[in-house]
């Protein structure tokens, strides 16, 4: 929180909101019961400790949140203003950053009770407030690697010809709960055509004997997120298909030999994108090359063509590159990396050669 409140006042901002959220849990430990009527929020300021009010019938579980020791708490009952009560927190004519997953209800009725208060979105004035990591959060980012990991081995063990894309993805996700996930937060399962669209959902689509299958599928493991994309081909594929697929692992490779400290973020957006340029296939790169991942599947930062900010150790990332030919196919191979003093470090293990399923 002491250097959430130093990046705000470096910002030109008076202090920083915090309402139930990731955001919550990453600075206070604090997941309250989402009743979107009654309003939490920890006030955090570099002049003054940090403070969070509370609905009186949720002190319990906040007096026992791990980061509780360090908040002046207030709470408010049913019948009280409890924006009056919020608004003794901050300053009259203050200028906040307040968390993207607020309420505007409670935005605004604070904007009432300080008329002459100021609210920016955190994500546009403090985006990399949570993007570098720490040896706990790499840790359990690594693990949830790991374990979507195990579940991209187990499936590619499994027969995908003549069954539905709906079929393969439920599976997915009993195999991610079954290595550990707690949450399942996508399960794409894009066959043949199908796969030529990045963000295609899972349909009633038969697998068949000759389809290029884009598989990406993560969630949540110890409240951090994994997220990876393999591509795999039913039998043999044709010399066109591996073509595309070997541009598509060569850019992913280039893209993770840009990450360095230092670098810019769009640096690794750049590389992918050379590589498939030169290919012939530049239009057919349609999205960013990657986003940054923690406590939600995609936060800062984002490794896109603007985004100058410098990489900095501890940042973690996917780099997924594709290629999508429409009424064809489609490749897609995403790994999670996290930068290091000299360089990258792969989260994920599973190999980049194009792997032939039944």
């Amino acid at each position: 929180m002491t250097r959430a409140a130093a990046e705000a006042a470096a910002a030109g901002l008076t202090g920083v909101l915090v309402t139930p959220g990731p955001d919550l849990v990453y600075f206070a430990g604090y997941a309250p019961i989402a009743i979107t009527e009654r309003i939490t929020m920890l006030a955090i300021h570099e002049s003054r400790p940090p403070a969070m009010i509370v609905p009186g019938l949720e002190r319990p579980g906040a007096e026992s949140a791990p980061g509780a020791a360090a908040l002046a708490l207030r709470d408010w009952a049913d019948g009280d203003d409890a924006y009056a009560v919020a608004a003794e927190m901050l300053d009259a004519r203050g200028r906040y950053a307040v968390s993207d997953s607020a309420w505007a209800m409670h935005v605004l009725a604070l904007q009432q009770a300080l008329p002459e208060s100021r609210y920016v979105s955190m994500t546009d004035a403090l985006p990399m407030l949570r993007a570098v990591k720490d040896a706990e959060e790499l840790g359990r980012l690594a693990a949830a690697g790991a374990a979507a990991d195990s579940v991209f081995e187990e499936i590619a063990t499994t027969r995908f010809s003549g069954r539905t894309e709906a079929e393969i993805a439920a599976q997915l996700a009993e195999l991610l709960k079954a290595h550990g996930h707690s949450t399942v937060e996508f399960t794409i399962v894009a066959s043949g055509p199908n796969g030529a669209n990045p963000h295609h959902e899972e349909s009633d689509r038969v697998v068949q004997e000759g389809d290029m299958v884009v598989l990406d599928f993560g969630g949540t493991k110890d409240g951090y997120g994994s997220d990876t994309t393999r591509t795999v081909h039913v039998g043999e594929p044709t010399p066109d298909e591996a073509e595309v697929y070997d541009v598509v692992r060569r850019a992913q490779q280039a893209a993770f030999e840009a990450v360095r400290a230092g670098a810019a973020c769009q640096d690794v957006d750049r590389a992918a994108r050379r590589v498939i340029a030169d290919s012939g296939y530049g239009e057919r790169f349609i999205h960013r090359t990657g986003h940054g991942i923690g406590l939600t599947a995609h936060e800062p930062p984002y490794m896109v063509e603007g985004e100058t900010r410098l990489i900095e150790p501890g940042m973690c990332f996917s780099i997924e590159p594709g290629i999508y030919l429409p009424g064809r196919f489609g490749v897609r191979i995403e790994d999670i990396v996290v930068a290091t003093d000299d360089g990258g470090r792969r989260l994920n293990y599973t190999s980049h050669e194009l792997r032939i399923v039944g």
